[in-house]
């Protein structure tokens, strides 16, 4: 969600990032800041929390000059949405001072062996190391102290870098989040993305991971972190405003897949720790006695967020060891629900104005229980009225077929379950700080899902034709088997059903035949016998499918492709992880074969026919 904009040139430098600042607000964000060096050759930092009109203020009442710096605009994910923790971050000797996207996982070891060293730290941010470390290592090099420094990161970061010992040069660096450099006349500019630079300059050199880049008045420079000269191909860009948020993708539904690995990363940054294991979700405004307290737990949804509940439900009851009841946000006020302050009720919503959910969580608090929101939107009107919230942080969707809101769901359910488990088992449990460790890996999991794209593209071209699918999942896979069935019925428009594998005696075998595309979910956790017998199961299920002539697709994980592979037609791999969180990586694959599918069709992904992005009436 953070975005960097970065000049210089021969015009002031404040302007011109303030404004790359704005139009990078979509993105979502809790702080600001910027920082330039001034005509005398000193270090010049502005912060503010809040929005930006705050930083502006900060700027209006204490002006800054000077033809280059960098700016940021964050949202809090190590330490809490102050000016004291927004970017731009100093080094020790405030020499050198950085802003950057992303978030080094091995922070704590840095900084403790920095602090050993006499370091001392005035934030609670994990970029703050990342100055201590360039400044340890300069002299009089800055792009050579950025080189030494990133290769003791590890995590996923962009990077804009200045330093008053090094002047007239900014220093950016890639490993994850996207950087682009844009190439003007006597002037260039760093930034996050391509709408914050695009009224300035057209012609844009996308970073890739392992780039760096050095920015002078006298043009760019790009090396690999090994120092060695790497060549990247000019764009020019002709995007009308639209196509400019769009990031080059496409679609929106494109970009937002692709977002998912950053949505699902901010979504639990500041709650898991990595030290520990242990979950904070202050916002919930439930105490470890409330929790402990509830009998059950009632998760209500629509459409996508629906099949989150569902898995919800698998994670919850798995961790937490209590019942939990999924229900239709459109159902649920219709039954009378038998509910009471025993019960605890989380209602999940994308939009935070889901007209049927909205109306189910009144009912609850009408009957005594006390309701929990999972949405994406800060101040919709279900966060209003619930007594605790838990946002996720997957920034605006656009797309209607929702995706990056999806896995982000998913990963607050289960964020929720850990903390839920840690309530009711008391304190610190290796099986959570297993899991803890676990969740963490997921987002890099996720981005090797991804950059399999061209595999679904081609798959796509093999099934495009089909009328009919049919997806199956057992256990936690079930509501992923039914949101890969959704997606591709919302974009393409082909008639689709999600079944538990062990149901198709009981009726969709009457569906198979030659014709018949079977999407299988036969992953499994590798340390888990309970998961290898499932797997088990639903391989026989799959041999089911081929005896009667249908086309299997199969999504299995890495370690069991060549087993699969004897009984599918087709194999989608995936990496391995813990049975709860093999969810978040196994629906990629199937939002990218609705896409591609749909695209195959001609039909309008982004808006599909008589669908509406948010439902806000009954």
């Amino acid at each position: 969600m953070c975005g960097i904009v970065g000049y210089i040139g021969k015009r002031s430098a404040a302007p011109i990032i303030l404004d790359g600042l704005k139009r990078l607000e979509y993105r979502g964000y809790d702080s600001a800041g910027l920082a330039l060096l001034n005509e005398s050759g000193e270090l010049v930092v502005r912060r503010a929390s809040g929005k930006l009109r705050n930083l502006e203020e900060a700027v209006r009442e204490r002006p800054v000059s000077g033809t280059f710096g960098i700016g940021h605009t964050r949202w809090a994910t190590h330490g809490r949405p102050t000016e004291e923790n927004a970017h731009p971050h100093c080094g020790a000797n405030r020499d050198v001072v950085v802003v950057h996207n992303g978030i080094v996982e091995n922070y704590l070891p840095l900084k403790q062996k920095l602090e050993a060293e006499g370091h001392k730290f005035i934030s609670g941010t994990d970029t703050e190391v990342i100055a201590h470390l360039i400044e340890k290592n300069h002299n009089g090099n800055l792009e050579e102290a950025v080189r030494k420094a990133v290769k003791q990161l590890t995590g996923v970061f962009a990077l804009g870098v200045i330093s008053k010992s090094d002047p007239g040069k900014i220093v950016g660096a890639r490993s994850g989040p996207p950087a682009v450099v844009g190439l003007g006349e006597d002037e260039y500019f760093l930034a996050s993305d391509v709408p914050a630079i695009l009224s300035h300059t057209r012609d844009m050199i996308f970073l890739n991971d392992g780039d760096l880049a050095v920015l002078t008045a006298n043009g760019v420079q790009l090396t690999d972190f090994d120092g060695r000269p790497v060549k990247r191909q000019v764009s020019h860009i002709l995007w009308d405003p639209i196509m400019a948020e769009k990031g080059g993708y496409k679609h929106f539904m494109l970009k937002e897949v692709f977002e998912q690995p950053r949505a699902v990363r901010d979504t639990m940054l500041g709650r898991v720790s990595q030290e520990t294991g242990l979950v904070y979700l202050d916002e919930v405004n439930l105490t470890p006695e409330e929790f402990r307290g509830f009998q059950s737990i009632k998760v209500v949804a629509c459409g996508t967020s629906w099949h989150a509940a569902l898995a919800g439900k698998f994670m919850i009851e798995k961790l937490a060891r209590i019942p939990v009841e999924v229900d239709y946000g459109s159902e649920f006020r219709y039954r009378d629900p038998i509910i009471d302050e025993s019960v605890l009720t989380v209602v999940i919503s994308q939009s935070g104005e889901t007209a049927d959910t909205l109306a189910a969580q009144r009912e609850a608090k009408q009957k005594g229980s006390k309701t929990l929101a999972v949405c994406n939107v800060v101040g919709s009107m279900i966060t209003r009225e619930a007594v605790g919230t838990l946002m996720t942080h997957a920034g605006p969707e656009i797309g209607v077929a929702s995706t990056k809101t999806f896995t982000a769901q998913l990963t607050a359910m289960f964020i929720l379950a850990m903390h839920l488990g840690q309530a009711r088992r008391g304190g610190d449990d290796p099986e959570l700080r297993a899991m803890a460790q676990e969740l963490l890996l997921v987002p890099g999991k996720m981005e090797t899902v991804l950059s399999n794209d061209s595999y679904y593209e081609e798959l796509a071209r093999a099934l495009f034709k089909a009328t009919d699918f049919l997806f199956l999942g057992r256990g936690v896979h079930y509501p992923i088997a039914l949101e890969g069935a959704l997606k591709l019925k919302e974009i393409s428009y082909i008639h689709a059903e999600g079944y538990p594998a062990g149901e198709m005696k009981h009726g969709p075998n009457a569906l198979i035949d030659e014709s018949l595309p079977v999407v299988v979910l036969v992953t499994r956790d590798p340390g888990s016998q309970e998961s290898y017998l499932r797997y088990e199961k639903t391989l026989s299920n799959i041999q089911e499918v081929k005896a009667r002539g249908g086309i299997v697709v199969a999504v299995a994980c890495e370690q069991d492709v060549a087993e699969v592979k004897k009984v599918a037609d087709h194999v989608i791999s995936i990496p391995s992880t813990s049975e709860l969180l093999l969810p978040i990586l196994e629906v990629v694959p199937l939002q990218l074969l609705a896409y591609h599918v749909a695209v195959r069709r001609g039909c309008d992904v982004d808006q599909p026919r008589n669908l509406a992005k948010s439902v806000t009436v009954e």
